[in-house]
């Protein structure tokens, strides 16, 4: 039975770091909102799932998993739970947790990025807090962009195993989600960006290295990629990139 991905249609957001999970590892899955609404797909049917009143623990918010009666949901928990079972989690309780660990710090990152664009509000227009986020774009890409790389940098440099991986000497679901954030900042933030992985080159390679391995490249060559957008987490505004 395939795994249910649970998330807005339309960007990548937090769900793509499952999709990226997925993909990596060839499992079954079905994106269920991307298909056709007469299919239960669409925006509003995932709206109807989120408040469903017969769901004795109902999701916050997307993305969530089903897997049979297992419903899982915050991206986080979501890569635990489908890490060993993907094999992407490592070897050992151990590298489990430390794979976790650097998940954690990988989604303060992504919730540092989407406060740039909406730094008061997330119910209100960027437009609206505009100043605002000015001010925290430059906090951001002065001071935390270098300081979130320059981590798994260290992490990478660090790691007994050599600094192909973040753990271990396999890929896990933490290498394809620091991808991901890598890829993220980028489109955000381009200028700002290459500054800082001027001092990460492992962070830069491992980057590479990702986009290389054949399914992470076939998916991302494939209609299944939703591209980047202004309605996603990764938001480009010129402005806020210096």
């Amino acid at each position: 039975m395939p795994y249910q991905l649970h998330y807005w249609p339309t960007i990548q957001g937090r769900g793509e770091f499952v999709r990226l999970a997925l993909e990596a590892a060839g499992a079954d899955y079905v994106d269920v909102a991307r298909l056709p609404e007469g299919e239960g797909g669409g925006g509003s049917a995932l709206g109807e799932r989120l408040d469903d009143p017969e769901a004795a623990r109902p999701a916050f918010a997307p993305p969530f998993l089903v897997d049979g009666d297992i419903v899982v949901g915050q991206t986080a928990a979501i890569l635990l739970y489908l890490g060993p079972r993907l094999g992407l989690s490592g070897v050992g309780e151990s590298d489990g947790l430390w794979t976790h660990q650097i998940q954690l710090t990988i989604a303060d990152a992504v919730a540092e990025a989407h406060d740039t664009h909406h730094p008061i509000s997330v119910g209100a227009y960027y437009d609206e807090q505009r100043d605002a986020a000015m001010l925290r774009a430059r906090a951001f890409r002065e001071e935390r962009i270098p300081k979130f790389l320059g981590w798994f940098e260290r992490v990478l440099q660090r790691n007994p195993a050599g600094a192909q991986h973040l753990v271990g000497d396999t890929l896990t679901y933490a290498d394809l989600s620091l991808f991901q954030l890598v890829d993220g900042l980028r489109y955000a933030f381009p200028k700002a960006v290459a500054r800082a992985l001027a001092a990460a080159p492992a962070v830069e390679k491992l980057h590479a290295n990702v986009r290389r391995r054949q399914r992470v490249h076939d998916y991302l060559q494939s209609p299944r990629r939703i591209a980047f957008n202004e309605d996603g987490i990764f938001r480009r505004y010129a402005e806020l990139d210096g």
